[in-house]
């Protein structure tokens, strides 16, 4: 299991993240509100602003004060790490 840093320390599963995007949107403040209803929100902001909303295959929503795109490099430096450690193997 692959565990991305989405700020402060704190880490989510690579392998259940569905979608990373900005908060801006007002589909996604809906979506926000929604899990907020439902209990499924996860604010990983510690009272710092809303740069990306994570969302798991769970349904779970995560606020992360990171920008989508430092989380996205972060996702793909591990797939990159992986490649490397499948060609070591070989």
């Amino acid at each position: 299991m692959k565990l991305i840093n989405i700020g402060f320390g704190n880490m989510v599963s690579a392998s259940r993240l569905v979608a990373i995007v900005s908060p801006e949107s007002a589909p996604i403040k809906r979506v926000i509100q929604n899990a907020k209803e439902k209990n499924m929100l996860i604010d990983a902001t510690y009272g710092r602003r809303t740069r990306a909303v994570l969302i798991t295959d769970s349904e779970h929503v995560i606020l992360s004060p990171l920008q989508p795109e430092t989380v996205a490099n972060r996702l793909g430096n591990l797939d990159y790490d992986e490649d490397e450690g499948e060609e070591e193997d070989e």
